[in-house]
């Protein structure tokens, strides 16, 4: 205001000063005489004094009008405070409000997130209890399928027992009449009746001896002839039930549910990968329901895996570590078990003085194939064949059971080792201390030295049998199984190599090397070197897949 008031004052004056110096000018222009300086004072002075308070009326009148314009310029200060006071005060609820709701909203917040953790933890509690319930189903039902398969088995022994029973007892009430009827013919009859009888019976009596004498005398002379030797063999095949069993290159796993497939397999494949490299196998998850279909020539791997993943799915828990350590476990207890195996054989062909030594190698035999041939299989059916035929000759029965069951033994370890199965075999059995007819029966069967025993003969004789009769052996299976061992072979002739499977059919091989033994460049240059040799030394249909496989494992316990 004090601005305003000094440019409306300076207005003024210069407002006077202009009056006068106008007044001045006109005077001039109108023709008038100059006055005298003492006249012209005077009117100056009177303008003058006449401009002063004509000046001072103004400023009067400015500083009234400044005085009105400042004390409205005040209560408008005054208005806009009071709007800018009540404006501030609403804005400060406002804050208030927006700060409280902000404070309710974060309440609520957390009160939800703490709500939906604990409702979280609540299913995954729940899921946790039904996964158990899940199980504990499962285990019941499987106890309950047992038992059912127990009950069953227990009523068809029960009825075959009763229909045992029935004829025993009928054949008891056949001879209780005969018995009756034959004394009842005793009683009515007179002494020379009586005589008479026992003189018929008698006389029946001696022909049949004469019967026996002449038949034990006819098979003596015929002992050597052709037809004997036939009747003897046709006789002793007949007598055998020989066990069949045909060895597919797969195997089929029944699942609880569909969706133990994704468990197996894994987050991004590392469960399928981890049970692949450890058991050798091909594991194939198809869209077919509740199925996982294990693929591979070797029995052996295809039965350890088979044994992993069973057990795998009944205990729940899929996980790498999980898989290694059932697999090692299952490994061992095959082991057992293939031991197991062969102690039955021998036990169930009587043989009790073997070295207990040869029983894993004898058990071994079962997983291995010889024409799609079980061979443990076929050597007990060649075993069977020579004792019936060495007792029907009046042979040592047990040494030639002892020879045919120990004939093939070197194909038990001959994939591993490389070289011919006789070789192996006489080599195991001179550790073990078998007497020379097994040694001479391993060679001879494949005329690799001439037959020295007559026990040998008979060996030579029911292995011939065995492998000519219908369904035995298969060429085509063999050569398949033979091509996939051979790639193995080559596989694992290189340095450093640990192990290799065939897989996919023996469209693909595995290969795990030692990685303190080769370097990554080493491996690369490794799986060229492989694929260059197989296709140097092996002939096959379509292309080989080399994998090599070099991992790196740190351990350390945390105490």
């Amino acid at each position: 205001m004090d601005n305003v008031l000094s440019i409306v004052v300076l207005v003024l004056v210069a407002l006077v000063g202009g009056l006068a110096l106008g007044l001045l000018l006109y005077r001039l222009k109108s023709g008038q005489a100059p006055t005298p300086v003492s006249v012209q004072s005077e009117e100056v002075q009177k303008i003058l004094e006449s401009a002063q308070k004509e000046s001072e009326r103004i400023i009067e009148l400015a500083k009234e009008e400044a005085q009105r314009i400042r004390q409205e310029a005040e209560e408008k200060r005054r208005e806009i405070e009071q709007i800018i006071a009540q404006r501030r005060s609403e804005l400060e609820k406002k804050e208030q409000e927006v700060e409280q709701k902000w404070k309710l909203a974060e309440q609520t917040l957390s009160q939800r997130e703490q709500s939906i953790a604990q409702k979280e933890q609540v299913v995954e509690r729940r899921f946790e209890a039904l996964e158990r319930r899940e199980e504990e189903l499962y285990k019941r039902d499987r106890e309950l399928r047992d038992l059912e398969r127990q009950i069953e088995k227990a009523r068809r022994d029960l009825e075959n027992r009763i229909r045992e029973i029935q004829e025993v007892e009928r054949q008891v009430q056949e001879l209780k009449d005969r018995e009756l009827l034959e004394l009842q013919r005793i009683a009515s009859m007179t002494m020379e009746e009586a005589r008479a009888e026992v003189l018929r019976k008698a006389e029946e009596s001696a022909k049949i001896e004469a019967i026996r004498v002449a038949k034990r005398i006819e098979e003596e002379a015929k002992e050597m002839a052709e037809m004997r030797a036939k009747r003897i063999i046709t006789t002793a095949v007949q007598r055998l039930a020989s066990e069949i069993a045909i060895n597919y290159t797969t195997t089929a796993v029944e699942l609880p549910s569909n969706d133990f497939k994704g468990r197996i397999i894994g987050r991004e494949g590392r469960n399928i990968r981890t049970f692949e490299l450890l058991t050798g196998v091909d594991l194939i998850i198809d869209d077919t329901p509740d199925l996982v279909t294990i693929s591979s020539f070797d029995p052996l791997r295809r039965e350890i895996a088979k044994e992993a993943l069973e057990r795998l799915i009944e205990d729940g828990r899929i996980h790498p570590a999980r898989i290694e350590e059932i697999v090692n476990e299952v490994k061992k207890e095959t082991d057992e078990k293939i031991r197991k195996t062969g102690e039955e054989a021998c036990m169930e062909l009587g043989l009790y003085d073997i070295n207990p030594g040869l029983y894993y190698y004898i058990g071994k035999l079962y997983y291995r194939t010889s024409y799609s041939q079980n061979v443990l299989l076929h050597s007990k059916e060649v075993a069977y064949i020579a004792g019936l035929l060495a007792e029907e000759l009046g042979l040592d029965a047990k040494m030639a059971r002892r020879a045919g069951l120990l004939h093939d033994v070197g194909k038990a370890i001959s994939h591993e080792l490389g070289g011919s199965h006789t070789d192996i075999g006489i080599e195991l059995c001179k550790r073990y201390g078998e007497p020379d007819p097994v040694l001479n029966a391993i060679r001879a069967h494949h005329n690799e030295e001439p037959v020295r025993y007559p026990e040998v003969a008979l060996v030579c004789a029911a292995d011939a049998l065995s492998a000519a009769r219908p369904g035995a052996r298969r060429e085509t299976l063999e050569a398949y199984l033979k091509r996939l061992e051979k790639l193995e072979e080559i596989v694992k002739s290189f340095k450093g190599v640990v192990n290799a499977y065939a897989v996919q059919a023996g469209r693909e091989v595995r290969v795990m090397v030692s990685p303190e033994e080769m370097s990554d460049e080493e491996a690369y240059q490794l799986s060229k070197d492989i694929a260059r040799k197989i296709e140097e030394e092996l002939e096959f249909p379509g292309q080989i897949k080399v994998v090599v496989i070099r991992e790196t494992r740190h351990v350390e316990y945390a105490k």
